[in-house]
């Protein structure tokens, strides 16, 4: 029932499948394979585009509305010109990012229908491809390296600092389109530890040297909707593509030009939500948060 479950089994058993078999007569199957990874170690950067090879496209299309948890759907707001290159964020990140996911990888929410021309890949965290298998899984999708939260009323995101994609975008003349995925902070719960606990200790000394806080989650259980679990809640995702702001190239840009872009991203995205928080399970009260 979801995709995101099978994201993480498929890690866990790849991982320990390799490991078992370099105990057992099939060894020189996990030799080869460390050889192949090293081999093939700078092709998550291309998108998957290079030597590792594709993946048939039933492996990722499933009919829309197929899944029963999540009901992801993909709004279309303006056009974006085939003609020209994109950077789309994704907020907020969510657990396991699934809004992102379902919209940009798989075809079951009609992307390829809706912008004619435009090839997306999905940037995630560059230790996902260091994981065996794992890495194929994700490159066969087009993923490639790259490098929020939120209560009740309001969504955090942590991007007033985050201003590398802005950069990026100069240097290749790439237009900035940000998207809103309402619904997913809603899949998973999140344990929140108080202030001065030596568990928020350790998250905060751990957002300080790596730039992100790990986090305890749940979701439901197998037997019912009150037990507790991994699989996501039943909540439905809306991800709602935004208006492109023009950036243009500049091989070099300064400080100065890449917060310019980054406060025009900001206020779009702003936008964005507010214009549609209220049409996809918000209320008007609801608030976005840039930290």
């Amino acid at each position: 029932g979801s995709r995101a479950s099978i994201q993480t089994a498929l890690r866990t058993v790849s991982l320990l499948l390799l490991i078992y078999l370099v105990f057992t007569s099939f060894w020189p199957i996990s030799a080869l394979y460390l050889a192949w990874v090293i081999f093939d170690w700078d092709t998550p950067e291309k998108g998957g585009d290079g030597r590792s090879p594709p993946l048939p496209p039933w492996w990722w299309y499933h009919p829309k509305g197929c899944d029963p948890f999540l009901s992801p759907q993909l709004v279309k707001t303006h056009d974006l010109s085939p003609s020209h290159n994109y950077i789309i964020g994704s907020h907020p990140h969510g657990i396991l990012c699934v809004g992102a996911f379902c919209n940009f990888v798989t075809g079951s929410t009609g992307f390829g229908e809706m912008f004619p021309g435009i090839r997306p890949s999905l940037t995630t965290l560059a230790g996902n491809f260091r994981l065996p298998v794992f890495r194929e899984y994700l490159m066969s999708g087009g993923d490639c390296t790259g490098g929020g939260g939120g209560r009740p009323g309001v969504t955090t995101l942590i991007l007033k600092n985050r201003k590398g994609f802005v950069r990026m975008a100069l240097q290749h003349g790439a237009y900035l389109v940000p998207s809103f995925s309402f619904g997913e902070n809603d899949l998973f719960r999140q344990v929140v530890f108080e202030e001065g606990s030596w568990m928020r200790s350790i998250q905060q000394r751990f957002q300080k040297m790596m730039g992100f806080a790990p986090c305890v989650f749940y979701g439901r259980g197998l037997t019912s909707v009150r037990s507790r679990g991994f699989l996501p809640y039943a909540r439905p995702i809306t991800t709602v593509v935004g208006e492109p702001v023009t950036v243009p190239k500049i091989e070099d840009p300064s400080c100065e030009t890449v917060d310019m872009y980054h406060e025009m991203y900001v206020r779009s995205l702003l936008k964005l939500f507010n214009e549609n928080k209220t049409k996809y399970g918000l209320s008007e009260t609801d608030e976005l948060h840039i930290l």
